[in-house]
């Protein structure tokens, strides 16, 4: 005879939300458009170690040193930070609303397959560089082995991923300058042109295939191989449990020393990034791979810092009149998962080639100005549903796959 369990209870409603969370996604996607739209640009050469086109107008390179230095490998572990803080809001949520154990690593299993199930569409029909999946596959993996342990644990955990993280940074530095002593052979690195030729595809069909060739690299190599997601996602669990997000007028002294340290390393590596991308650092094309790593590595540090400046804003907003921005910024928040499949919905067929195929002729800046709009359609579409107590239609479908039908309607679910 097979139990079926209770129902879990509703999510929090939407003026029970702490707003730190919902405030940093919101800008979080508009970052987010910033770092993603550059890879749909094709038809032009892509530099060594980024997407970035290696030419352009003098206002197209300081958009490009801007971007690299602040925003590139700074946004998903920002996003993973508040995946993994999400999960165990949801989990506390739910077990002091009544529901079980079983029944709410239940929920979460279901999600994070269902995430993953999401990534794979989205891959399929739009975008290649989506990080669903990567998120679906950590979720599940991290829930099943850290969700209930120890402090201690946890913070073992993070020291010795993050010590991992440092020494291949290291390596990747003294393994480049071994590199550079040697004759650099012919085509030593082609770049990321072939990555960014999917773009070039014009055909739709024949694009899906390759989109999907690539998804499944990016999902292991983003989501578990470089560690800085599952290293910011056990982050967050140890933040949440301590509700740092929630109450950061507790936090100030934590919050102050992660942006402090966490801003100035990732910026620092960033600028590093730019300027050897941009041609002023004299780094032969056969070792600019190492200033990629060190992105990649000092992204995590952004991230955390990104997340913690939030984190003080919102200490600063508390008990204030939030205002009309701060509402529209949040609204966008709330429905995280809408609002970032609408990029790519507004996005693909404007710049793909077997759309209106504009990433072949737009600049970085037309590019970034592009994004800044696609972000502001998606505020106006959040601020719509806010008003009229919606979630988006993705949390809503994904709320429905994970909790089942009669988890009700209101706004939107941590």
């Amino acid at each position: 005879m097979t139990t079926v369990a209770a129902p879990l209870p509703s999510s929090m409603r939407g003026d029970q939300r702490s707003l730190a969370p919902d405030l940093a996604r919101g800008v979080m996607l508009l970052l987010i458009a910033l770092a993603n739209t550059p890879w749909y640009l094709y038809g032009s050469t892509a530099g060594s170690s980024t997407v970035h086109p290696t030419d352009g107008s003098m206002l197209d390179r300081v958009v490009q040193l801007v971007i690299i230095t602040a925003v590139d490998s700074r946004v998903y572990p920002m996003f993973a930070f508040l995946f993994g803080y999400g999960i165990v809001q949801l989990y506390q949520r739910q077990l002091a609303r009544g529901g079980d154990e079983r029944s709410v690593r239940r929920v979460l299993r279901r999600r994070h397959l269902w995430m993953l199930v999401f990534g794979f569409v989205h891959a399929a029909l739009l975008w290649y560089g989506d990080i669903l999946g990567a998120y679906g596959l950590v979720g599940l993996i991290l829930v099943a082995g850290f969700l209930r342990r120890r402090d201690t644990t946890l913070v073992v955990w993070l020291a010795v991923l993050t010590a991992l993280i440092v020494l291949g940074s290291l390596l990747a530095v003294v393994g480049a300058y071994l590199v550079a002593q040697l004759p650099a052979p012919e085509g030593a690195f082609a770049g990321l042109g072939m990555i960014t030729g999917i773009n070039g595809i014009e055909s739709w069909p024949a694009s899906v295939p390759a989109r999907l060739t690539f998804w499944p690299l990016l999902v292991l190599g983003q989501g578990l191989f470089t560690l800085v997601i599952p290293v910011a996602v056990l982050a967050a669990f140890w933040a949440a449990r301590r509700g740092v997000l929630e109450h950061p007028e507790q936090h100030l002294t934590l919050l102050r020393r992660v942006a402090a340290i966490g801003l100035p390393v990732a910026w620092v590596a960033g600028l590093a990034h730019a300027l050897d991308h941009l041609g002023v650092l004299p780094v032969p094309d056969s070792v600019s791979w190492v200033s990629s790593v060190l992105q990649g590595s000092s992204g995590l540090a952004g991230g955390l810092g990104y997340v913690a400046v939030f984190g003080l804003l919102a200490a600063r907003l508390r008990g204030r009149h939030q205002g009309p921005v701060v509402g529209a910024v949040t609204a966008v928040g709330k429905r995280s998962l809408s609002c970032y499949l609408a990029q790519s919905v507004l996005c693909a067929p404007l710049l793909a080639a077997w759309g209106l195929g504009l990433g072949a002729v737009l600049g970085s800046a037309a590019t970034a100005l592009l994004a800044v709009g696609v972000w502001l359609v998606t505020v106006a579409g959040a601020v719509l549903l806010e008003r009229r107590g919606e979630r988006g239609p993705a949390e809503t479908l994904l709320r429905r796959l994970s909790y089942g039908r009669t988890s009700g309607r209101g706004a939107v679910a941590g």
